[in-house]
């Protein structure tokens, strides 16, 4: 293996880590500022702020930059709107329950994206997919005593 390949490995393992990381990290930071009196709302707005800050400088550094058009500002917003409804929910659902489940719920994504592409027969569903999928959501699912 190409010595620049495989530094480009480690970086996007390193950079899914983190993000796996960051995801569980933000989750029970909200369910403790929520248990103090926080307001979901506001850790949302604060959250979303921070990721502002963070990722703004990025935006600058760009070379290839896309046309601005209708289009492509629609778009934007759309996804904005979509990943401010899916932040209000999912506090929503961790103010019920517990950050571990949130957790869990955020694994079990790959189990629905598998059931929509072989719905809509994306790629053929193969005996060793389903059996994948199924311990997946065994694993998932299974009820694991506290100690």
């Amino acid at each position: 293996m190409d010595r620049r390949n495989l530094w480009k490995e480690i970086l996007l393992f390193a950079t899914m880590v983190s993000l796996e990381c960051s995801g569980v990290g933000l989750s029970v930071i909200y369910k403790e500022a929520t248990l103090k009196g926080m307001s979901n709302y506001g850790f949302i707005t604060y959250s979303f702020a921070i990721a502002t800050l963070v990722l703004l400088p990025f935006a600058f550094y760009s070379t290839v930059l896309p046309s601005v058009r209708f289009p492509f500002i629609f778009r934007i917003c759309l996804l904005g709107l979509i990943g401010s409804l899916a932040q209000i929910l999912g506090s929503k659902g961790i103010a019920y329950s517990s950050p571990t489940l949130a957790s869990a719920m955020s694994n079990i994504t790959p189990a629905f994206t598998f059931t929509l592409c072989s719905h809509f027969q994306v790629f053929v569903v193969s005996s060793s997919s389903l059996i994948l999928i199924n311990s997946s959501l065994t694993f998932n699912l299974l009820e694991i005593p506290v100690v």
